[in-house]
């Protein structure tokens, strides 16, 4: 699980408890210029594929964490329920797209979405 805040001109996602183990990471601070979307997509999520991890945890069905790649992107994953998975596109950062299971996916995506219209 991840909890998203936001400090000054970033974003924070911090990864709680064991996920930081499966995911190889604790916290990632992402410039709130550099999100271009926050949303929920199922079908996004569908199959076992997530691309090749380097570093990260994958068991089909039960949990995806760490950093996948898959064709030219950069992908965070953390995501063990896929109902509560937000999908955030990111540009001109470590990472293309962060894919984290959050508490409340539709007070993430209003959260960041506030700032995508600055």
């Amino acid at each position: 699980m991840v909890e998203v805040t936001t400090e000054g001109d970033n974003a924070v996602f911090e990864v709680k408890g064991l996920h930081k183990l499966w995911a190889f990471k604790s916290q990632i601070q992402i410039p709130l210029k550099h999100i271009l979307s926050a949303r929920q997509d199922a079908e996004a999520l569908k199959g076992w594929w997530h691309g090749f991890k380097a570093p990260g945890t994958h068991i089909p069905g039960l949990i995806t964490a760490g950093t996948f790649y898959e064709a030219d992107k950069r992908i965070f994953w953390d995501v063990h329920n896929t109902e509560k998975a937000v999908i955030i596109d990111v540009t001109h950062d470590e990472y293309n797209q962060l894919i984290v299971e959050v508490e409340d996916p539709a007070a993430v995506i209003a959260l960041l979405s506030g700032y995508l219209d600055e």
